[in-house]
């Protein structure tokens, strides 16, 4: 299926192509000057299109192509984390909505004063994983606290997890007798309804003490299943990260475990900027990264895997 969605694709744009070839042929015969400024509009945008299929070459993982679930975790803190994990929510969110893919948010756990404890949030569209695995690990922010009346700068982290999504066909074994699940009240929107029953859940994983809960939806089995999609790419990527850590041990390189070790620092004061530690990336445009512009720091994380040439 992937297979023929891919030509597809190539296919209708080498269509494009040719179409526009004739188009530009028939301007410049009849020396339309109007024809020829949207040829020229159509051709860049064309060229723009090409260049986003051509990157997503790069995603040549076997769950690249898949949709993603984005959890943010608040780290050391305190209420500042919560904030910024909060403001790290907002911003995948609005990464997403540029790229027209659809987000469901899955759960969110409130912080005690502001943002959020974690939240976890479905995000489909084509390559969601392939994009969003750039963004896995702890981004640290520098600010002025608005918490804190004194107004002293403060450093906040927060734990980006990036899995995608697996579907049934793909082999997690999840034993029944292996999950307790546990039904409680929503304490989140939606009315009378979901208030007054238990429909929310929590299903626990007693082999590795996984914990995930859903209250997103309004009955106790959509929540139950909605909760074992999570734990299913959760197991998966837990799968995932033992087999990196064993292949890294058997090449006699040490990865320390993730949280701790920042991606990407966001500075606002005393100045501004977004430095990304892997790639050396970096931009003065805080507001734009925060409002979801991150395809610059994306691609150069992608294009560093695979060592190909930035895309122009």
């Amino acid at each position: 299926t992937v297979l023929r969605d891919e030509r597809t694709i190539w296919r209708e744009l080498a269509k494009r192509a040719d179409d526009l070839a004739e188009l530009v042929d028939l301007a410049m015969l009849e020396d339309d000057a109007t024809l020829a400024a949207d040829l020229t509009c159509e051709a860049e945008e064309l060229g723009r299109v090409l260049a986003e299929r051509e990157f997503e070459l790069t995603m040549g993982g076997e769950y690249d192509h898949r949709n993603a679930i984005l959890a943010v975790h608040a780290g050391a803190g305190g209420v500042d984390a919560q904030d910024w994990a909060d403001m790290l929510l907002r911003m995948y969110l609005r990464w997403a909505e540029r790229r027209g893919f659809k987000t469901e948010l899955l759960d969110r756990s409130e912080g005690e004063e502001a943002g959020v404890k974690s939240a976890t949030v479905a995000i489909d569209g084509r390559y969601a994983y392939g994009y969003l695995r750039a963004e896995r690990g702890v981004h640290r922010l520098v600010r002025l606290s608005p918490f804190d009346n004194d107004h002293r700068r403060h450093t906040s982290f927060a734990l980006v997890e990036v899995m995608p999504e697996i579907e049934r066909d793909i082999e997690v074994h999840i034993d029944p007798e292996d999950i307790r699940l546990e039904a409680f009240r929503s304490s989140g929107p939606g009315g009378q309804n979901v208030q007054k029953n238990s429909t929310a859940v929590r299903l626990i994983h007693e082999p590795t003490g996984l914990v995930v809960t859903c209250q997103s939806q309004r009955s106790q089995m959509q929540n139950r299943e909605t909760a074992l999609k999570i734990l299913r790419a959760r197991l998966y990527e837990q799968e995932r990260q033992k087999r990196e850590e064993e292949a890294a041990r058997l090449k006699g390189e040490h990865i320390s475990a993730a949280w701790g070790n920042q991606i990407r620092s966001y500075v606002l004061h005393p100045y501004n900027m977004v430095k990304d530690l892997r790639t050396s990336v970096e931009t003065s445009n805080t507001t734009a990264v925060l409002d979801g512009d991150l395809d610059a720091f994306v691609a150069a994380y992608l294009q560093q895997q695979v060592g190909a040439a930035p895309v122009s």
